[in-house]
């Protein structure tokens, strides 16, 4: 919360952390703030490109999953290769690569010319969706928001 007090303020983080508890609790996603550690997350966003390359979208996505509960809800560090490790192994990742990798420098350039790239592009929040329709929706919304944008987009 720290954090989000630095860069907002604390009127508008406090509204921004209370707005994003209740649109999580109403889609049945459980946020604990008090429990959020302030740390770089490259670790973790190199973590993800590992799966992605290695293991495609579905490992990607449980992954992520994980790696959402375990910030968010339960207080993990997203930076300790521990508990990196522990979580990647859970979503089907090989313990042994997961700490090898770890231990390296790989998938940082990668990662760090993604974050560029979006910066680029003039995201500078997070969640933010681009629909191919051009539609664009940043920042937290409803399941039904995005369903509507995405059935939109295709078409439906």
């Amino acid at each position: 919360m720290d954090t989000v007090v630095e860069m907002f303020g604390p009127q508008r983080a406090e509204a921004m952390v209370t707005e994003m508890t209740r649109v999580g609790a109403s889609e049945g996603i459980e946020y604990r703030f008090d429990r959020a550690m302030a740390v770089n997350t490259l670790t973790a966003h190199r973590l993800r490109w590992l799966a992605l390359h290695e293991h495609g979208a579905e490992v990607h996505a449980s992954l992520a999953t994980a790696l959402f509960d375990a910030y968010f809800r339960d207080g993990v560090n997203p930076a300790d290769h521990a508990q990196l490790t522990e979580l990647a192994e859970r979503v089907g990742m090989d313990g042994g690569r997961v700490r090898d990798f770890l231990a390296t420098e790989q998938g940082d350039a990668e990662v760090r010319e993604q974050v560029a790239a979006a910066r680029r592009e003039g995201v500078t929040t997070v969640p933010r969706f681009v629909f191919e329709n051009g539609e664009l929706i940043v920042g937290v919304t409803s399941t039904e928001t995005l369903g509507d944008a995405l059935r939109q987009a295709s078409g439906r």
